[in-house]
């Protein structure tokens, strides 16, 4: 879905978003409150610009707006491959786009994210991964490594992982995958505004990834090895 059709579809066709290249910002009225809205679009790889402009939002809606919800909107084709970014620091300006988002959450900012394209490894994860809970389309494609790359990592054969990803969410790419796993709380289908009004309304603050994992069948373990450490602790 184009970040256009999608805001309309959430804020009617007055919504005041705009587009700076690959960023999207807004302040946007939703049932009479105003919410904090920041995104990217064109499958953009998140550079040290990027990554940067996002966390200026989100310090400036923590100093300016206390407790304002904050809404991401997730289109993106991951960290941006460019020596330039490398040798600035991509690694340090994602770290603090992510602090930033949590910062924001210790704060008493309510943080959605909602994939509603594309969404694949350090810029999801430095985004939508850190926000109270993660939303997403039907349609939207996820994933944090295409299975040839994850052969290359695990030097496990390519139709092993294929077999695996069968049976194991874990292995497979895909947005009901990431559902299973508990890295996606829900999908947004139908009526938007009523998802995002709910959203807002119910959203967990705690992290509920864990259990939400283990009780969709998609991440078994996870739950009980954090709780084991919680109780050594």
């Amino acid at each position: 879905m184009q970040w256009s059709s999608l805001v309309t579809q959430l804020f009617g066709p007055y919504h005041g978003m705009r587009e700076d290249g690959d960023f999207l910002q807004g302040e946007v009225i939703f049932d009479g409150e105003p919410l904090a809205v920041i995104g990217t679009t064109h499958h953009a790889p998140i550079g040290v610009r990027l990554a940067l402009a996002q966390a200026r939002v989100v310090l400036d809606t923590i100093a300016r707006h206390p407790g304002r919800p904050i809404l991401l909107l997730i289109d993106t084709q991951g960290q941006q491959l460019r020596r330039r970014d490398e040798l600035l620091g991509i690694n340090r300006a994602m770290a603090h786009l992510g602090a930033s988002i949590d910062l924001a959450r210790r704060r008493g900012h309510r943080v959605l994210g909602l994939v509603y394209d594309q969404a694949l490894s350090g810029g999801f994860i430095t985004s939508g991964l850190i926000a109270d809970a993660c939303y997403a389309l039907p349609d939207a494609e996820i994933r944090v490594m295409r299975i040839p790359a994850m052969a290359r990592v695990t030097k496990l054969p390519e139709d092993r992982l294929t077999a695996l990803s069968q049976s194991n969410p874990v292995f497979a790419p895909g947005v009901q995958n990431y559902v299973a796993m508990g890295g996606v709380r829900a999908l947004w289908r139908g009526d938007l505004q009523a998802c995002l009004r709910d959203a807002l309304a119910h959203t967990p603050t705690e992290d509920r990834r864990a259990r939400d994992g283990a009780e969709r069948g998609g991440r078994r373990l996870a739950a009980a090895v954090v709780q084991r450490v919680l109780d050594a602790a």
